[in-house]
């Protein structure tokens, strides 16, 4: 397919994800949006791990930390300004510089990668204790009471910019996440598609070649690692605003595996497959958890082992090979490379 019609193809399925997140509030229930808008939410979290993992080789067990300090953030300067709008920005700030500082430890103190997965799970354990022992009047910034691990119930919720008094209807808050999920997809795929996308990719791939190009790694991993941070701040604040409630449990190893489960599940190296994979597994735990038949971790672990072992590359990947398969050899060669351009993965990650 050549280049034009590619961009043609992907325009109308930007327009149909546009179409099919308006209409969705009058299709289905109300409770029924209330959870996509959870999968939504999540799922921009799956995208900040598979963006620095997939994309940059960066394998961190501690990406609910920046969850966690985003929706905590929010809570706390959406009670102190009672206005959604400068607390979504310091959602998105405090986790990345906290991203930065951690990164900056991590990467050009030439930390290796099993250290990098031990560091990053330390501080979310670090964290969760630290917050969990905040109970008590003393424990407090500003009005926000922490609460320790009763949470922070009664968090306000999203308003219109700068205007605290009209407050976020449940379908506008449906439509406020899945375009935040769909403005996050678009970015990262236009990022990877940049010549800063392909330096990301070049160094997770050999970073003896890409600093004899004249790219520093640690200043590339760095900065891939601050954007996964500030991402998964933006869930924090998108999953308090659903529930107007946030606990330590935000910072549970229990869901810092689940994203590992979710991007295996979807396809490591794709931006697709990850939201595919949250949605999937989120709904299953949901259902499992309303029939109370079996125990959801339980579960998970037999859908990863399953996969591990059966469907190794994940749903998107395994997806693409098999339309590669589908297509007759004779045309594939007739076509040239016009066919396999369509079907075959960019360097940079297409899906």
């Amino acid at each position: 397919m050549p280049k034009r019609y590619r961009l043609i193809a992907q325009a109308i399925a930007v327009l149909i994800a546009i179409v099919a997140i308006a209409m969705m509030p009058g299709v289905i229930e109300l409770f029924a949006l209330m959870q996509l808008t959870l999968f939504a939410a999540m799922a921009v979290l799956a995208l900040s791990l598979a963006f620095i993992w997939g994309f940059g080789g960066i394998l961190s067990f501690g990406q609910t930390a920046f969850f966690g300090l985003g929706g905590y953030a929010y809570a706390i300067a959406a009670i102190n300004f009672q206005d959604s709008t400068p607390a979504i920005l310091l959602a998105i700030v405090i986790p990345a510089l906290f991203a930065a500082i951690l990164g900056y430890f991590i990467f050009f103190g030439r930390i290796s990668d099993v250290y990098l997965g031990v560091i990053t799970l330390t501080v979310t354990l670090i964290l969760f204790n630290s917050v969990n022992s905040t109970s008590g009047d003393a424990y407090k910034i500003g009005t926000a009471l922490l609460g320790g691990f009763n949470g922070m119930p009664a968090v306000p919720t999203f308003n219109m910019p700068f205007d605290p008094s009209t407050v976020l209807s449940p379908e506008q808050s449906w439509w406020t996440t899945a375009g935040v999920l769909l403005a996050v997809f678009l970015m990262l795929r236009l990022l990877l598609a940049l010549p800063a996308g392909r330096i990301i990719v070049a160094v997770r791939e050999n970073e003896v070649r890409a600093s004899l190009l004249g790219y520093d790694p640690r200043l590339v991993k760095c900065l891939t690692f601050i954007l996964g941070g500030a991402v998964a701040g933006l869930a924090g604040a998108l999953y308090v605003n659903w529930g107007a409630f946030v606990s330590p449990t935000i910072f549970s190893l229990s869901l810092s595996a689940e994203i590992i489960i979710w991007i295996t599940v979807g396809g490591l190296g794709t931006l697709l497959g990850p939201i595919i994979g949250c949605v999937v597994i989120e709904y299953i735990v949901a259902y499992i958890g309303s029939q109370q038949l079996l125990n959801s971790n339980l579960v998970l672990g037999g859908v990863l082992v399953i996969f591990v072992l059966l469907l190794p590359k994940g749903l998107v990947p395994t997806a693409r090979d098999l339309l590669l398969r589908l297509i007759p050899e004779s045309k594939r060669k007739t076509n040239g490379p016009s066919v396999q351009s369509a079907v075959a993965p960019h360097p940079a990650g297409a899906e």
